[in-house]
């Protein structure tokens, strides 16, 4: 049974930019906590995996947590933690139906390819389950989305670099691991499904296009469409040499040709 599983955020859509960011700093202005995340300031909370995690991270700051009237017990912070990250979740959600949030190229296509030709689809997040299914549901459709599960939040206790979401994915599924393609986005995903003896494809975005990916066996700028510019291909480590846009054989080719990546 071939399978494709999908990451969400920066594979589905274009959510960290767009969508991720602003719901973030709405909701600090929201609590009226000091504190405002430009985009470099976001580029380097996305190394740390989990939008809980990267909140949490506002607990460093002395000053900061001082002027915000932070609790100091771990179960206080816990709590407001999680009514922050509630928030935001909302904030995204609306962000994501109005529109503001937009699909990757080549998206669609290939997820409808996929399932058409009779591949099990997912999508393995370790972002909140709301968010996710509001960005599958707008990328590739409501009918669409029905029918592929989804594994998010805290379904598993670690966040991505660590293989646990990808692991669940295959227990539950029954997938085979020679016949399941990943496709992310950055490196801290890339390890995660690397790390589960799966190969990977990325589908780099701004972001990330400057992280290291030796271990995908295919790295391109996008997954493309018909009418935009040819896909970028930054490396090919399994001979799949896709044309203008990625298509479900160049999947194939993925895992036919695994190169370096996926092995454990």
């Amino acid at each position: 049974m071939t399978a494709l599983v999908l990451d969400c955020d920066g594979v589905l859509a274009d959510t960290e930019r767009y969508g991720h960011l602003p719901a973030f700093n709405t909701t600090f202005e929201r609590y009226g906590l000091p504190v405002r995340w430009s985009e470099d300031d976001y580029a380097v909370k996305l190394r740390i995996g989990g939008g809980k995690e990267r909140m949490a991270s506002l607990f460093d700051d002395p000053g900061l947590t001082a002027a915000a009237g932070v609790p100091d017990d771990e179960e206080g912070r816990r709590e407001l933690l999680a009514r922050w990250h509630r928030t935001k979740t909302e904030e995204f959600t609306r962000l994501v139906a109005q529109g503001r949030v937009p699909p990757r190229p080549g998206i669609a296509r290939l997820v409808s390819a996929a399932v058409t030709g009779g591949w099990t689809v997912a999508v393995a997040s370790t972002s909140a389950e709301p968010s996710v299914r509001a960005v599958l549901t707008t990328a590739v459709g409501a009918e669409l989305a029905g029918r592929i599960p989804v594994f998010a939040g805290d379904v598993v206790p670690a966040k991505k670099p660590d293989p646990a979401v990808y692991e669940l994915t295959v227990a539950e599924l029954g997938l085979d691991r020679d016949d399941t393609l990943v496709v992310e986005d950055s490196r801290n995903g890339l390890l995660a499904a690397t790390g589960a003896g799966l190969p990977c494809l990325v589908t780099v975005n701004g972001y990330t296009r400057s992280e290291s990916f030796d271990e995908a066996v295919l790295v391109v700028s996008e997954l493309g469409d018909p009418g935009r510019p040819p896909v970028e291909v930054l490396a090919d480590r399994a001979g799949v040499a896709p044309g203008e846009q990625v298509e479900l054989e160049d999947l194939r080719r993925c895992l036919r040709g695994r190169g370096t990546g996926g092995g454990r």
